[in-house]
């Protein structure tokens, strides 16, 4: 679809979860904003998914280019606060979005983790900024050495993100099985990291859980090849998603100065991917082929 048809999707997507979740102003005292609430959850949405990850880039572009779809855009530092305080707002749609799709329901559900460093590894002695929160940690997947955080992943089948924890960097994935599977039942599909027969003995008893990994060569007990066959594709999945946070949504480069900011910043992105797979979903399309979801980007 055009760009333009997408904003407009978009709005009127944001105006319906926003109407329906927020049923009383969300503000209590003081001036309305001149934008509305939903004109900057919609330029929250497409900036990140137009590649504009800074306040400033993705305030300059809607300035320049859309000023005509929102005409009450005037100040960066006011739509920046507004957005901010937003976060709360944009988590409920997110989640609601998971639930209208039915995603949030699945049955299998797969689980992952990635690295988010809050800034180069040499500097973290010196860093004040997310004191005593981050820490440092080990990716395997990358042989990455960094300090930051974990992001945790949990996703359908068809790769909307259902639960996303901000997780401590240090511990090993086994340890944070708690917090992925958090109000989950169901069949949860994981890499060879999260291998802990206790454990998985215990989610499958006292949460009725069953927790499926791949095998390790000398594990005397190996998965059925059909099962092993599936459970693999299932995590190309989670792969993919977390390639698309990565890659495109620049999710392990946010630099702010707090974790409440940081998770803003966070919940943008996510919200911006859910809503992809959303509309990916409503128009019978491939649930993560954002590539061809708008059409290439066109010089101004």
């Amino acid at each position: 679809m055009e760009r333009d048809n997408f904003i407009i999707m978009v709005f009127c997507l944001v105006s319906e979860m926003y109407h329906l979740l927020c049923p009383q102003p969300v503000r209590r005292r003081g001036f309305a904003p001149a934008l509305s609430d939903e004109e900057v959850i919609t330029i929250d949405i497409c900036g990140e998914y137009f590649g504009y990850f800074r306040d400033e880039d993705l305030f300059d572009y809607f300035y320049t280019h859309y000023h005509h779809f929102f005409p009450a855009l005037a100040e960066r530092t006011s739509y920046a606060r507004q957005s901010a305080n937003l976060t709360g707002v944009k988590m409920r749609i997110q989640q609601h979005l998971t639930q209208i799709s039915g995603q949030a329901e699945d049955e299998y559900q797969i689980i992952d983790t990635l690295p988010l460093p809050v800034c180069t590894y040499t500097r973290a002695r010196r860093d004040r900024c997310f004191k005593p929160e981050a820490d440092y940690g080990f990716c395997a997947a990358k042989q990455l050495n960094y300090y930051g955080f974990k992001l945790g992943l949990r996703i359908s089948r068809c790769g909307m993100i259902i639960h996303f924890p901000l997780l401590p960097a240090r511990p090993h994935d086994s340890q944070l099985l708690d917090d992925l599977i958090a109000g989950y039942e169901g069949i949860i599909i994981g890499d060879k990291a999260f291998i802990d027969g206790w454990r998985q003995e215990q989610l499958a008893v006292k949460r009725h859980i069953a927790l499926v990994t791949g095998s390790r060569k000398n594990m005397s007990k190996q998965l059925p090849e059909a099962l092993r066959h599936i459970s693999k594709r299932w995590r190309k999945k989670v792969e993919t998603v977390g390639s698309h946070l990565t890659e495109r949504f620049q999710i392990a480069k946010i630099r702010t100065r707090d974790v409440w900011h940081y998770q803003h910043r966070l919940i943008r992105k996510v919200l911006a991917h859910t809503v992809c797979v959303f509309i990916n979903l409503q128009l019978g399309r491939p649930p993560l082929d954002f590539d061809d979801l708008v059409v290439a980007k066109v010089a101004h």
